[in-house]
């Protein structure tokens, strides 16, 4: 799970590639569709469109001439899952210090 953490935090390390899975959202597209409002060039598009498909979070079909993207049906399932580990980590952390700070304050009381 962690290498396949890496590629997606290394997908969404790049704004341009954000922007892509910004857009991506909404449905799929082509390279050309992607690159249209940005400054890059579609070699660096490509490029960027690889990484996101090394990562799993995109996908993409060719159909002729055309190669369509869109978002992988569980493209941030790991993400989540990671970030929900941490957040439950976190809480427990959380609810130990306030029992510590309740117990003291409790304390001085006295």
């Amino acid at each position: 799970m962690s290498e396949g953490l890496d590629r997606v935090f290394t997908a969404l390390a790049d704004p341009g590639r954000r922007a892509m899975i910004d857009r991506l959202a909404s449905g799929p597209a082509s390279a050309s569709q992607l690159a249209a409002p940005t400054t890059l060039a579609l070699p660096s598009v490509m490029k960027h469109l690889a990484i996101l498909e090394a990562s799993g979070m995109v996908s993409s079909q060719k159909a002729g001439r055309v190669r369509t993207y869109r978002l992988a049906p569980d493209a941030f399932a790991g993400l989540e899952a990671w970030v929900s580990q941490r957040k439950r980590a976190w809480n427990a952390q959380f609810d130990r210090l306030d029992a510590y700070l309740a117990q003291t304050k409790s304390g001085d009381d006295r």
